[in-house]
């Protein structure tokens, strides 16, 4: 089968990569000219042969709205658009209205696997009509894991980006519940080997998972971590989990906590608890610290 993918950033140039393993053409396009097999959307679609099928794979937002508008110039009727990055799922619906006014397909398709995915394959959870599904079946095959799991067809437009936003929220949760652990382990004076017993979790226990693994891997490179600043970006995902919970009366407790303590991580001196302080001070008597 031939495919277009564009965005040929780390996860775009290793899913080349992968496709390309499983025996199937792939035409490039990145803005990067060092990683292009084509330089243009135009040359990269004059490569394909219909019904054609181009991937997308470029920041949410702006830039993937952009390649969809100029992709839709471009493609014929039959033709199937796949946004592969991380839009939110109520974009996946208006890209398809404006696709589908062309008669192009659209699939939405939630990609996890990260660095790991060109050995192990990705996760994919992809959202659409069957008959614009089947066309890129061939590629999904390619994609995920070895097996019978690791895929899924989750359901209309949208559906897929979904799917990996409430995944990224539970990811979200787990992070936060072993960086919580971890640091009440590393604050005792009594367990003298924190990574170790991160370790010991590996085997043998309803925690382990590949999170715990990659925990492990960062404590052998970093035992105590000193080497990193206590900072985290959040993606986007995470606040479209917990929005989207809102709009459907959903409780979220433990992944609502995850994604602000992330925020709190962005604040060297907390204005929040400056004022618990000066409360505490206040009501109890207790000491404050001052500049």
């Amino acid at each position: 089968m031939e495919l277009g993918l564009v965005g040929l950033g780390k996860m775009g140039g290793n899913m080349r990569e992968r496709i390309r393993r499983a025996g199937h053409t792939v035409h490039g396009y990145d803005r990067n000219p060092d990683v292009a097999d084509v330089h243009s959307l135009q040359e990269l679609v004059g490569r394909l042969s219909g019904p054609r099928v181009v991937w997308v794979m470029v920041p949410a937002g702006g830039p993937t709205q952009s390649t969809i508008d100029e992709l839709a110039g471009l493609l014929e009727p039959g033709d199937v658009v796949v946004d592969g990055g991380n839009s939110r799922w109520t974009d996946d619906e208006k890209h398809a209205g404006e696709l589908a006014e062309k008669g192009i397909g659209f699939v939405d398709c939630g990609v996890s696997g990260g660095v790991w995915g060109l050995e192990n394959g990705y996760a994919l959870m992809y959202g659409g009509d069957q008959e614009d599904v089947a066309k890129v079946q061939p590629i999904f095959d390619a994609l995920k894991p070895e097996g019978d799991f690791g895929s899924v067809h989750a359901g209309k437009v949208g559906a897929g980006h979904f799917a990996k936003m409430v995944h990224n929220g539970i990811e979200y949760a787990m992070m936060q519940a072993y960086a919580e652990g971890w640091e009440l382990l590393e604050k005792v004076d009594s367990v003298t080997d924190v990574r170790e017993v991160f370790r010991s979790w590996q085997e043998g226990t309803v925690i382990r998972s590949w999170l715990l693994d990659l925990a492990v891997d960062a404590l052998d490179e970093d035992e105590h971590l000193d080497g990193l600043r206590g900072y985290a970006q959040d993606s986007g995902e995470g606040r479209w989990t917990v929005e989207a919970a809102i709009d459907h009366a959903v409780p979220l407790p433990a992944i609502t906590a995850s994604l602000f303590a992330r925020f709190a991580s962005r604040q060297e001196d907390s204005p929040q608890m400056k004022m618990i302080a000066a409360l505490r001070n206040q009501f109890g008597g207790h000491a404050v610290e001052k500049k």
